[in-house]
């Protein structure tokens, strides 16, 4: 087993149509004010940009994104990731009654030495986090869908 390899997939339930969604998921620039573990976003062109993240463990993660894929009528964004993580970020959404149901999907492998080194011990952790970033998240878009 490859211990700084991750598979992470999420579900959140939105309250907003899937075009609206869609709509604020595609400005990455705009996460830091719903999502606050995102902390940074600096636009290097039109598909690409620097992120800068830090959850609840006291440790930022810096990488670069590039769109992969942009289909508003399939519903799916996809990034491609090279930095402290290597791989791959998905969001796809669909209709759920009046709202939406993202489905987010990552698989990374971590290069931060740190992360790297504290692999094995340190995954439960490292999974915790994420889940927290994940809550944090959907609560964070959420509260921004409510105010649009």
């Amino acid at each position: 087993m490859d211990w700084t390899r991750y598979r992470f997939r999420t579900c959140w339930r939105l309250p907003a149509p899937p075009a609206t969604v869609y709509r604020v998921l595609e400005r990455a620039e705009d996460y830091p004010r719903w999502w606050r573990q995102i902390r940074e976003v600096t636009r290097i062109d039109d598909t690409s940009g620097v992120i800068r993240v830090r959850s609840a463990l006291p440790y930022d993660l810096t990488f670069t994104a590039r769109a992969a894929r942009r289909d508003p009528v399939a519903g799916v964004l996809e990034i491609s990731m090279t930095g402290d993580m290597d791989g791959w970020a998905r969001w796809t959404l669909g209709a759920d009654g009046t709202g939406t149901l993202a489905r987010y999907d990552q698989l990374v492998v971590v290069n931060k030495p740190l992360l790297r080194r504290l692999a094995v011990p340190g995954r439960p952790l490292f999974r915790a986090n994420h889940r927290l970033m994940m809550r944090d998240g959907r609560r964070g878009l959420a509260a921004y869908l409510e105010a649009v």
